[in-house]
């Protein structure tokens, strides 16, 4: 599929933007040896649960919080927490907002090479919006809407997120680039009729992504290449 004719891009957050492993990997093991106190055997449980290896903190591709939503990680650790539901959201979310981020590429160049060109920018995460505007308040002002699972649009790999960007923003769903990491990603650009890109800056391989791309490159950095930009 060409890509002419784009006039918006719309990215995933953890594994486009920021690398996944090198951001995520210590915000777990630091997350993790938190609720466990002084159980490492509970601190080993709730890795297994998570697809999470406390020695090398990398995350297995399988892993649920690759493109699972803040709530579906706090079900996950609910039966190991000893706190309630919702002390363990805040706990979880307030760590998130504090992680280390290591971006993909240095993002405001890029984002700013791409709204100079005219093009239309967001961010849809299965993270919680707030988080993410945490994240990205360097560079929150190149973005014309940044959603979360929690902006009442649901989660990917369901498009309403896409399709809140598009009418936002005005624009058709096929006048679209959804790019990610994750098949929930690019799952959710085909559901909203969008054309996608995969990057292969999360833990999931150009092998596990190719059927539902319409290209694949290493990051976000070749995007002025497959657009070709001036």
């Amino acid at each position: 599929m060409t890509m002419q004719g784009l006039r918006g891009i719309l990215f995933d957050k953890d594994g486009t933007l920021f690398d996944f492993q090198a951001t995520w990997g210590n915000w777990a093991r630091d997350l993790l040896n938190r609720l466990a106190g002084e159980d490492p055997a509970r601190a080993q449980a709730m890795a297994e649960v998570l697809r999470f290896d406390l020695a090398s903190r990398r995350f297995d591709p399988a892993s649920p919080v690759i493109a699972g939503t803040g709530d579906e990680v706090v079900d996950l650790l609910a039966p190991y927490a000893r706190m309630s539901r919702t002390a363990l959201s805040a706990l979880v979310s307030g760590a998130a907002a504090e992680a280390p981020l290591v971006p993909a590429v240095p993002l405001r160049p890029l984002l700013a090479r791409l709204r100079a060109s005219g093009l239309r920018l967001g961010v849809a995460t299965n993270d919680y919006e707030a988080v993410a505007r945490r994240h990205l308040a360097a560079e929150a002002d190149l973005f014309d809407l940044i959603a979360g699972f929690d902006s009442g649009h649901g989660g990917k790999p369901a498009p309403g997120m896409l399709l809140a960007f598009a009418e936002h923003c005005g624009l058709r769903p096929d006048e679209i680039l959804m790019v990610g990491d994750s098949r929930h990603d690019l799952l959710a650009g085909r559901a909203a009729g969008m054309r996608t890109l995969a990057v292969l800056t999360g833990v999931a391989t150009e092998a596990d992504l190719e059927d539902l791309a319409d290209a694949v490159r290493p990051d976000i950095g070749h995007l002025p290449e497959l657009l070709a930009l001036a």
